[in-house]
């Protein structure tokens, strides 16, 4: 479950521009690389994935492992893993989708959506940065020496998110607790 806090009305115009992006901060790297890192890691993964599912099915129809007894599961055990394995290859779908995202810019004002970039701030004052995507999420991407999660719309951290705007703040279940996170920026 996630909750979101508004934050409080902006100051007008006049007020100035607002803080400046510090050069080689996480906000002024080039979604085009942290796209094509994550596309090449969901690449070289579907690759490894395809490799031991066919390695996995060569072996379950292979005659050594043919049942020697009725007790002896050798045959069935192998198919199993082909068959998960095969499972696995929804990752073909997630290259696909990855393919085709179009990255858009996002302004101080946009709420988050698919291709935000989006720095969180949480309650320890650690500073993370996340990349809304709809497909690859989890394992984060070293992209010019910035550390880059990507996640999805239909985590719990991106369910958060959508929607949101800098400034605001989320609460979120994560697997090590419930957290709170102040969108900081979004680019």
């Amino acid at each position: 479950m996630a909750t979101r806090t508004r934050r409080p009305s902006k100051p007008s115009a006049a007020a100035g521009p607002g803080p400046a992006r510090p050069p080689g901060s996480a906000r002024s790297i080039d979604k085009e690389r942290v796209l094509a890192a994550l596309r090449a890691r969901v690449a070289l993964t579907l690759a490894d994935v395809e490799t031991s599912q066919r390695a996995a099915h060569a072996g379950a129809i292979h005659e050594e492992t043919r049942a020697e007894d009725p007790k002896d599961m050798r045959s069935t055990e192998a198919s199993y893993l082909a068959r998960g394995l095969a499972l696995r290859v929804g990752l073909r779908a997630e290259a696909q989708r990855l393919a085709v995202l179009a990255l858009r810019p996002f302004g101080a004002d946009d709420p988050i959506a698919l291709s935000a970039l989006a720095g969180l701030e949480d309650q320890d004052g650690s500073i993370s940065v996340v990349f809304v995507v709809a497909g690859g999420g989890g394992e984060a991407l070293d992209v010019d020496g910035v550390s880059i999660r990507p996640v999805t719309p239909g985590s719990p951290l991106g369910r958060a998110l959508v929607g949101a705007e800098a400034g605001d703040s989320v609460e979120v279940d994560l697997p090590g607790g419930r957290r709170e996170l102040t969108i900081t920026w979004v680019a």
